[in-house]
C-alpha cells in the first residue's frame, strides 16, 4: 500500500492499524543510535484523522527492544491508562524481516516539565500495582536505551539488584572491555554495600511489595500533553517490578531543589521505605 505521496507502507503495518480508511502521510521525525521515529498520519472510515509514532529498528537485539517497549507500555497502561501512551502493536516488516516496528498513539509535546503533583500521584499509583508473580522481575526483556535488562525472578530485591548488576557489568566487559580499578572495587560492592543497603529493606520483620517501575524514567522520558494543566505521560520504558525507590535513580545526577520538588511530591503518596536513615545511600546506589 501507498500514501498519496508515493510512501509505500508495509502490510504487517496496514494489518496492525484498525479500522481506517487510508494511509495520509508518512513522516521521519528523527532517529536515535539504534532506531528510527516516523508518524503516521491516517483517515478512519468514518472520515476522522488520527496520528501514530512508529520505533523501527533491525536485527535481533532491535526486534528484543521493541518487544520489551510494548510489553511495558502495555503493562502500563493497563494500570494507569492516561499516563503513558496507548500501545496498538509490534511486530516484523513483512517486506524486510531484519527491520522490526513498535506502534503507538502520537502526542504532541508541549516544551517544559510536567506539574510535579499530579504527575508523583499517577507514578505512585503504577508503583502500587501488585506483580503478578509476586516477585522481583518482568516477563520479558526490557531494554535500558540498547542495554537489555536481565529480568530474571527473584524472590529477594537484593538478589535480583545484584543479579542485574552483574549482568550490565558483563556487558560493559564485552562492549568497552575490562577495566582494573573498577573491577577492584567490585567485591566490596557485591560483598558488603549491596548487602548493607539492600539486606535490611526485606530483614528485622520489615518486607517491600514489588512495584512496576517505568526503569529508565527521566526528563527525556516524561513528555507535556496539556499546556494549561502541564499534565505529563512517561514513554521509553525499560520496566521491571523492582524496590519502588529504584526509578529515582536517574534523578539523582540532577538532584536540586527542583528535583527535590517531585521527591516530595512522591511521598506524599508513598513514604520512604524503613530504614529511612539509608535512604539517600540507597539513592546512590540505585543510581548505578
Amino acid at each position: 500500500m501507498y500514501t498519496p505521496t508515493g510512501e509505500k507502507i508495509d502490510p504487517n503495518v496496514i494489518s496492525a492499524l484498525s479500522d481506517f480508511a487510508e494511509v495520509l502521510e508518512l513522516t521521519n521525525i528523527g532517529k536515535s543510535a539504534w532506531a528510527e521515529f516516523i508518524r503516521i498520519k491516517v483517515q478512519h472510515t468514518d472520515g476522522s484523522e488520527e496520528s501514530y509514532f512508529m520505533k523501527i529498528s533491525t536485527g535481533p537485539a532491535g526486534k528484543d527492544a521493541l518487544k520489551g517497549e510494548f510489553e511495558a507500555t502495555s503493562t502500563i497502561y493497563s494500570i494507569v491508562p492516561d499516563f503513558c501512551p496507548k500501545p496498538i502493536a509490534w511486530g516484523t516488516f513483512y517486506d524486510d524481516p531484519d527491520s522490526h516496528f513498535y506502534l503507538c498513539k502520537f502526542y504532541s509535546f508541549t516544551n517544559g516539565v510536567p506539574e510535579p503533583s499530579l504527575f508523583c500521584e499517577r507514578l505512585a499509583e503504577l508503583h502500587l500495582s501488585p506483580s503478578p508473580e509476586g516477585k522481583f522481575g518482568f516477563h520479558c526483556t526490557t531494554y535500558n536505551g540498547d542495554l537489555p535488562q536481565d529480568n530474571t525472578w527473584f524472590d529477594s530485591w537484593e538478589a535480583f539488584f545484584a543479579h542485574g548488576l552483574r549482568h550490565i557489568l558483563k556487558l560493559r566487559d564485552i562492549r568497552a572491555g575490562t577495566n582494573d580499578e573498577l573491577d577492584a572495587l567490585l567485591p566490596e560492592l557485591f560483598e558488603k554495600v549491596i548487602p548493607r543497603l539492600l539486606r535490611p529493606l526485606e530483614t528485622g520483620g520489615r518486607k517491600i511489595k514489588p512495584s512496576l517501575v517505568h526503569g529508565d524514567l527521566w526528563w527525556g522520558n516524561a513528555g507535556i500533553i496539556n499546556s494549561a494543566t502541564r499534565e505529563g505521560i512517561i514513554y521509553d520504558p525499560a520496566s521491571f517490578y523492582a524496590h519502588n525507590e529504584y526509578e529515582f535513580g536517574n534523578w539523582r545526577p540532577e538532584r536540586n531543589q527542583f528535583t527535590l520538588l517531585y521527591f516530595k511530591a512522591y511521598h506524599k503518596n508513598i513514604p520512604e521505605s524503613e530504614p529511612t536513615a539509608d535512604y539517600d545511600s540507597r539513592n546512590a546506589l540505585y543510581a548505578l
